[in-house]
């Protein structure tokens, strides 16, 4: 039996299409004919009629038909369908024959091509004979034809050409071979189509009017065969509904036959090919779960229909088959659009018939383990005299025969070891990795990484089954990691041990010992005795000796290895192996911790290594090293130990470097870190530990950081989840997990014994040279030297708090932009023990808020550490906070000259500027001076003299100084008119003499100025005394220049009486002054209110009484009469 012998047939599995036979076509020769051949078949589109075409010869020998049988009684089927009936109506017998034929209508010699054109209809109707298939006529002409109807030849010769070839008008076509060729080739395939539709109808009827003459005793199989050609038929009818509804008849029948030994094949091989055409139309009716629960359910009735025992490995192999089919079947539809889901994919499928090959695989080996002198039957029962069967599933030996009975015992027998020898050379691996592979490639599609891992160790394992052992170590290499990581320890020892054989047989050195050192760590689970074994072949590897085989290997492919670790031994190769175990858990555990997570550069660096060996014997090492991330210090951590490659299975537990199993050895290393490290972290990045001796081979199993292997993260966190109490090792042994790896630490500068005060008041105030003390104490027991400050703004705040801090060391110059906010490096020089030295800085915060001011003391010390002389540079740093804050606050007001607030002023008329300053500050200010800068519009009335020179303002009080102003006028100014600047000088009072002032100047506000039309002031004395005269002058100023009408009245006062003009109407020139003068004589003393002046500007009526009230007094102090005395101390005082 052939391997393909499972495999299902292709015209089962294509997709069936009417076949349509072209005739008269010279595709080789005629331009025009190969040009309307490719039309026909040369990129068709999906949308395309569905047919096959085939060109043939105008005399092909077509199939002949056997004669119609008119009764069934006596007939006894031999078998259910024959193997060529499908590949028949698919490429052999056609629906439609088309004879083309090159004729035009006006053809000249017409009769003659008309007597040709029918010979050649004739040729192909005798060839057919018996066959209903169609036969059609395409005239091929150069000529577009003119519409139906108009051209009266055409019709007349179109009609007696039919009646020539005795066609019906609906079989006559006519292809002009014009540029729209395709466009008249896609008319034709629709025509052919429905021609083609006819001819699997007729067949389909033809089929259907048997089943009246059939029986249910003898013509079971009849029922199947003719319910699946109904249903093939309708598929080529592309009538897939009825085409599965006929289907499912079918597949019901088949199970209703009665099963034996003799035909279990054939109907599991009907029932395989019907349930496959079943789920195909689900599929493509979009109809999935149908056809899934379809693929049960036939799974369900044949998985128990198992036949002849000793060929039990064929129904595995048919089993195998069905369900790679569904696979393959279910991905179609995937690509198709289908969508899948985790749970049900192609890959599940794929992995069940991997199963079903793997257990022919097996049944195969049980059954067909015939001795070497079992010889091949000759004759060869499995050969048929045309090379095929005559009807799917049955034998060779016994074709058509459908007794229970076996008529030849002996045939049968020798067919049955015909099959089994045949068997013996089927490749199974092969076929069990295609379709793991398959099954993978569906489960990582689908996101399934436990059922890839399971499916390529399978993978792996019938690689080393087929003894292609690097592919298996790839595959199990690859998954190792997954199992590892979650932990699943047997099913990892069971992949370490197929690995382990591999690389033994192909004596591949490295594998072979990091295999081993696995398998005798802790995560494996194998039994002492075989750890043993592994543990005494690794060390005679190590000695450069052969190991001994591994069990239930090849015997063949034992000698094969035994001979390549012979020219292992034999070669002087490099001898030295470096395995990482970081992704593997060897039988060593390694644990670094550097004893503080920083040490100082002047004490010892101390740290421990732990090992821990999981092996059944103790293990003797001849080397153990660390490495750092700075190689220097690599020199100081190395232990090393002479041992004989015979002594490292030696049980003596004494020695430096011997390991004894379960007990965890622990190891102390110091070095002296140099002084260029200081501030920067060491690294441990490596520990190894050494195997053996260059003598033989020595093994360097390597730790990247400070240990830990593949299951450490693991270990470490179910040991976090414990609530187990760790029971106490005996003496002065440590607990292994109560061990954790610190594998860095920094290095520190040396503790400084100096000590750093600072001395200030605070607060600062804004822009003053703030004073801070820095004052520097040695303690040191020698002298230090080298002693630098670096002192002023800590580095990493606002960058607008630098811009605006400056710090210098010379207090009598005002510090400006080009100071830095921190001077760094400032020698101070050596100090001896117990001196001290002051150093002044002062700084100028430019803003308001909190800064913080570092102060950084760097020093050099020599100092002894384990007798030798180290150069230390120490340094302490202090920081503080400061905050800044105004000296005062200053407030402006307007007044009149009656000292009444103003909005507004008036051009030309004199103001008042009122000044106030705060002492906001916890400290005495003294202010030096004051300075009135009055901007170009602003001119002042008199001189401008500070009133506040050498005042000392405590903390709340305040001074206050008053300038009269007058503004000329400008005109309507949006915003008003700027006045200048308000510019204080003043420092702290408690501040040395040689400390700048600081001039702070403070922006006046604008006013507004307004032009009126008259101005009025009064002349009049301070004060009055009863019944004495009073003189009072008023001046009247003119301010525009107009000609002013002015009407002035005067109202009467209960506490004078007046002389003057009560009542007047004058006349006043532009710019010029009028003067009424007038004589007051007071009745009664006190506070009194001054007769009224009433003013009316007929140019200006808006010009009121309100706003000259501004502008003239209104009441006057009135002295009582009293005698000469107290005149004349009135007048003194």
């Amino acid at each position: 039996m052939s391997p393909t012998q499972w495999d299902f047939p292709v015209e089962l599995c294509c997709r069936p299409m009417a076949f349509v036979a072209l005739t008269g076509l010279d595709v080789v020769y005629n331009a025009v004919h190969r040009a309307v051949w490719d039309a026909f078949c040369a990129n068709r589109r999906a949308d395309r009629v569905p047919i096959s075409f085939k060109v043939l010869p105008g005399d092909h020998e077509y199939p002949k038909c056997r004669s119609k049988r008119t009764s069934y009684e006596w007939y006894i089927p031999k078998g259910i369908l024959k193997t060529g009936w499908m590949n028949k109506h698919l490429n052999l017998v056609p629906a439609l024959v088309v004879v083309f034929y090159e004729l035009d209508w006006d053809e000249p010699q017409w009769k003659e091509k008309q007597s040709e054109c029918a010979t050649r209809v004739e040729i192909v109707r005798q060839s057919l004979q018996g066959r209903n298939t169609k036969v059609a006529v395409v005239l091929i002409q150069k000529k577009t034809p003119l519409p139906p109807g108009e051209d009266v030849i055409a019709s007349e010769r179109a009609a007696a050409l039919c009646n020539a070839c005795e066609l019906s008008g609906k079989s006559l076509f006519v292809l002009p071979h014009t540029d729209h060729l395709v466009g008249y080739i896609i008319r034709l395939e629709n025509a052919f189509y429905e021609h083609a539709q006819t001819y699997y109808y007729s067949e389909i009827r033809r089929v259907k009017s048997h089943k009246e003459f059939l029986n249910k005793t003898t013509h079971q199989l009849l029922f199947v065969r003719h319910q699946f050609k109904i249903a093939f038929f309708s598929e080529l009818k592309q009538d897939t509904q009825n085409a599965l509804k006929n289907y499912r008849t079918a597949y019901n029948l088949v199970h209703e036959l009665r099963a034996h030994e003799t035909n279990i094949l054939e109907i599991k091989t009907m029932a395989g090919f019907i349930n496959y055409k079943i789920c195909r139309l689900c599929f493509q009716h979009n109809t999935p779960l149908d056809a899934i629960a379809q693929f049960r359910k036939h799974i369900d009735l044949c998985k128990k229909k198992i036949g002849s025992a000793e060929l039990s490995f064929e129904h595995a192999a048919w089993m195998s088959k069905q369900f790679q089919a569904f696979g393959d079947l279910f991905d179609e539809a995937i690509k198709l659009g289908l969508t899948a889901i985790q749970t049900q994919n192609p890959g599940f499928y794929y992995q069940q018939a991997a199963y079903y090959a793997q257990e022919r695989k097996q049944l195969a080996k049980n059954l067909c383990s015939h001795e070497a002198s079992v010889m091949y039957p000759n004759p060869d029962p499995l050969e048929t005299q045309t090379g095929v069967l005559d009807f799917y599933g049955q034998r060779s030996w016994r074709q058509g025969i459908l007794s229970f009975d076996l008529s030849d015992p002996e045939k049968e027998k020798v067919g049955i070891l015909a099959i089994q020898l045949k068997e013996r050379s089927v490749v199974h691996s092969e076929i069990i990795i295609t379709l793991l592979s398959n099954a993978v490639a569906q489960f990582k599609k689908y996101k399934c990484p436990r059922m890839k891992s399971h499916l390529m160790v399978q993978m792996g394992e019938e690689y080393y089954y087929a003894k292609d052992y690097t592919k298996a170590l790839k595959l199990l290499d690859y998954v190792m990691c997954d199992y590892r990581s979650e932990g699943w320890w047997t099913l990892l020892t069971s992949i370490l041990t197929t690995a382990l054989k591999c690389s033994y047989l192909m004596a591949q050195l490295k594998d072979y010992i990091a295999y081993s050192l696995e398998l005798l760590g802790r995560a494996s689970t194998l039994k002492d005795d075989q750890k043993s074994r592994i543990e005494k072949n690794l060390i005679n590897v190590l000695m450069n000796e052969c190991p001994d085989p591994e069990p239930d290997c090849d015997i063949l492919a034992v000698k094969t290895a035994q001979k390549l670790w012979a020219d292992r031994v034999s070669l002087a190769g490099s001898n030295v192996f470096t395995i990482g175990v970081q992704d593997f858990v060897p039988f060593v555990q390694c644990k670094a911790k550097f004893h503080a997570p920083s040490f100082h550069v002047d004490v010892p660096v101390r740290f421990d290594i732990y090992l821990k060996a999981d092996c059944p014997h103790p293990i003797r090492f001849s080397k153990l090293c660390v490495s750092f991330n700075n190689q220097e210090y690599n020199q100081f951590c190395v232990i090393e130990e002479a041992t004989k490659a015979s002594e490292v299975l030696e049980n003596v537990t004494q020695g430096k470097m011997c390991l004894v199993p379960g007990k965890t050895r622990k190891f102390l290393f110091k070095f002296i870190a140099k002084t260029e490290d200081v501030g920067k972290k060491i690294e441990i990045t490596s520990v190894a530990l050494v195997l053996g001796n260059e003598a033989g081979r020595c093994v360097v199993v390597n730790w990247q950081g400070g240990g830990g292997d593949a299951a450490s993260s693991q270990e470490a966190l179910q040991a976090s989840r414990s609530f187990r109490r760790r029971p106490k090792p005996p003496g002065s042994e440590v607990h292994w997990d109560s061990v954790a790896i610190q594998a860095s630490t920094m290095i520190i500068s040396r503790v400084p014994n100096i000590s750093v005060h600072l001395r200030h008041d605070p607060p600062a105030l804004t822009n003053e040279m703030y004073c801070l003390v820095v004052t520097i104490e040695s303690h040191e027991k020698t002298q230090v030297r080298d002693v630098k400050l670096t002192a002023g703004l800590k580095p990493g705040q606002d960058a607008n708090l630098t811009q605006k801090t400056h710090v210098t060391l010379h207090g009598t110059q005002l510090c400006d932009e080009s100071y830095p906010a921190l001077l760094t490096d400032i020698p101070v020089g050596d100090l001896r023990p117990g001196q001290q030295v002051e150093k002044k800085l002062y700084v100028r915060c430019g803003t308001v808020g909190s800064r913080m001011f570092l102060v950084y003391v760097s020093y050099l010390i020599n100092t002894a550490i384990e007798e030798k002389e180290i150069v230390c540079k120490c340094h302490k740093d202090e920081t503080v906070t400061i905050e800044t804050v105004f000296p005062f606050d200053v407030a402006v007001r307007f007044v009149s000259t009656k000292f009444e607030h103003l909005e507004r002023v008036y051009a030309d008329i004199p103001f008042l500027l009122m000044t106030d300053l705060l002492s906001t500050s916890p400290w005495a200010l003294t202010i030096v001076s004051s300075e009135l800068q009055l901007a170009p519009s602003m001119t002042p009335v008199g001189q401008l003299e500070s009133q506040v020179d050498k005042v000392v303002l405590q903390t709340g009080e305040s001074a206050s100084e008053c300038f009269c102003l007058r503004c000329p006028s400008v005109g309507n100014v949006e915003g008003g008119v700027a006045t200048g600047h308000y510019i204080i000088t003043w420092k702290r009072t408690s501040a040395m003499e040689n400390i700048p002032v600081i001039s702070t100047a403070i922006t006046l506000p604008h006013v507004i100025v307004e032009n009126i039309p008259l101005h009025v002031n009064a002349d009049l004395p301070s004060f009055g005394r009863v019944r004495e005269s009073l003189p009072v002058k008023y001046h009247l100023h003119n301010k525009t220049d107009l000609v002013q009408d002015v009407e002035i009245s005067v109202d009467p006062s209960d506490a004078f009486m007046f002389s003057g003009l009560k009542q007047i109407r004058l006349r006043i020139l532009p710019g010029t002054e009028q003067e009424m003068l007038y004589n007051f004589y007071p009745l009664m003393a006190g506070y009194q209110q001054l007769p009224s002046l009433n003013i009316n500007l007929l140019r200006f009526p808006n010009f009121t009484n309100q706003l000259l009230r501004r502008f003239l007094p209104t009441c006057i102090f009135v002295k009582p009469q009293g005698r000469l005395t107290d005149d004349a101390s009135i007048a003194a005082a």
